[in-house]
C-alpha cells in the first residue's frame, strides 16, 4: 500500500529498482499557447552539486553516464490519464559520487508564453517498484505555485547507506538554466 506524503515529509526507498512517474493537468493557458512541461533530474555530490555534466538527466540527455538513472523522453503535451513522464532508476549501478537525485519539472518557454505552475493542476510525483509494479509512495502537490515556473517536486538522498526520498513542493522564479546554477 502506497504511502501519501506531505511536504517535508521523509520516507525510506527499500527497493533497488523502481520508477518515478510525475503528473500534471494543465488548465487552459489564458495566452492560446500550449504548456509544455519537463522533469528533470540532478544527480549531486555530497557537496550538493552536479557530479558531472553528463549527470543532469533531461530530455536532451536521457541517461546518466553510469547507467543508473534513465528518462522516459519528453512528452509535449501532458495529455492523458496517469504519469506524464517517467525517470527509472537503478540504485544498484549507481556512482558512489552520488548522494542525491533531485527531481524538477519546469514549464518550457513559461516567460514567453506567460505561463506559470498556478496554471498546472492535480501534480503528484509517486515511487513504484520496477518489479512488483506496486506504488511505494506518492505525493500530491497542493499548492498554488502563481509566480512560479520551475517547482522542485523531491529528492532521493542518501544517509547511512540508505536512501530516501523527501517531499519537497518548493517553488522557483525561473526554468532549467536557474536550476543548473543552483547545482554547478
Amino acid at each position: 500500500m502506497a504511502i501519501n506524503l506531505q511536504k517535508g515529509q521523509r520516507e525510506n526507498i527499500d527497493a533497488p529498482k523502481f520508477t518515478i512517474g510525475l503528473g500534471w493537468d494543465n488548465n487552459s493557458s489564458t495566452t492560446g499557447t500550449a504548456f509544455d512541461l519537463d522533469a528533470s533530474v540532478f544527480i549531486l555530490n555530497d557537496q550538493k552539486k552536479l557530479v558531472s555534466d553528463e549527470h543532469l538527466v533531461f530530455y536532451n540527455n536521457l541517461k546518466s553516464p553510469d547507467g543508473a538513472i534513465e528518462h522516459s523522453g519528453d512528452n509535449l503535451t501532458g495529455a492523458g490519464d496517469g504519469d506524464d513522464e517517467q525517470i527509472k532508476v537503478d540504485l544498484t549501478r549507481i556512482d558512489s559520487k552520488v548522494n542525491e537525485i533531485c527531481i524538477v519539472v519546469t514549464i518550457h518557454d513559461a516567460d514567453n508564453r506567460r505561463q506559470n505552475f498556478g496554471q498546472v493542476r492535480n501534480s503528484y510525483v509517486r515511487i513504484f517498484d520496477a518489479v512488483t509494479n506496486e506504488v511505494v509512495l506518492k505525493y500530491e502537490l497542493e499548492e498554488d505555485f502563481s509566480i512560479e515556473t520551475a517547482v522542485e517536486f523531491g529528492r532521493i538522498y542518501k544517509r547511512d547507506d540508505k536512501w530516501k526520498f523527501e517531499a519537497v513542493g518548493m517553488g522557483m522564479k525561473g526554468g532549467l538554466q536557474d536550476y543548473l546554477n543552483k547545482y554547478q
